[in-house]
């Protein structure tokens, strides 16, 4: 008996997943009704945003904060959590020495501030999970990453899905109490004793595209200029088409 399958989205083209400018231009104000610690320099911040219209994993949205005096900031971040109904969405946010967005989330925001946010935005990146997905990411890259993973578990796919992770140690590893079988970390500068440390390499790829599904994976890479060039090419060294290789690249 096969589990429940990814759901027809009227968004679905092949390759690309559609956005509507009309919704993603709307400026909504969503609350902060929770902050939880990832790791020393993440946190995860959850909203309530009425109207939200929905998003496809992968996908991210525009942050504004307004000062009183009126001077506006913007930023984009991925969005972490997986789609639902509940009217809720998260991000995960590094703190950026001297960042002005992320050291107000990390330094002053409080649960009941409201800020305004619109999206989603973009859908070359996105997976609504109706193909096999090989993931690869590192440091906060595994944002967008993480919420194709949460809605692989909510929906019960059965398509194939693997994540590939890079962190500096344990303690960097955002999200480590979520990973599970599908998960494979690299540590680059300290790891759990017996585990080996060093940088995402040609092995750690070679293994996971040993298993090929039906019609091949669709790869999705997410991190640093630097990794998402060392990714990629690990990938397509591997075999892997670069047709079918996504890249979202941040710094």
């Amino acid at each position: 008996m096969t589990g429940p399958q990814a759901p027809v989205t009227r968004f679905a083209v092949p390759g690309r997943i559609g956005v509507s400018e009309r919704t993603a231009s709307v400026w909504r104000t969503a609350t902060l009704t929770e902050i939880r610690r990832e790791t020393p320099r993440a946190s995860t911040f959850r909203f309530a945003v009425p109207g939200w219209p929905g998003h496809v994993p992968g996908q991210h949205l525009m942050v504004r904060l307004t000062a009183g005096d009126g001077y506006t900031a913007q930023r984009h971040y991925s969005i972490a959590s997986a789609p639902d109904d509940s009217g809720h969405i998260e991000l995960t946010l590094d703190h950026v020495p001297d960042g002005e967005v992320s050291g107000w989330f990390h330094t002053v925001a409080r649960p009941g501030d409201r800020i305004e946010m619109r999206g989603p935005l973009s859908g070359f990146f996105a997976w609504p999970g109706d193909r096999p997905a090989l993931l690869l990411g590192a440091g906060s890259g595994v944002v967008p990453l993480m919420s194709m993973v949460r809605h692989h578990r909510a929906r019960g796919l059965t398509v194939p899905l693997r994540l590939l992770v890079s962190a500096r140690g344990p303690e960097d590893l955002i999200y480590g109490r979520e990973y599970g079988a599908e998960t494979t970390a690299v540590f680059t500068r300290s790891a759990p004793s017996g585990v080996p440390v060093g940088r995402m390499a040609a092995a750690h790829v070679a293994a996971l595209l040993a298993e090929q599904p039906a019609g091949g994976w669709e790869a999705y890479v997410c991190g640093s200029n630097s990794f998402a060039e060392h990714a990629s090419r690990l990938l397509v060294a591997a075999g892997q088409p670069v047709e079918h290789i996504r890249i979202e690249r941040f710094g």
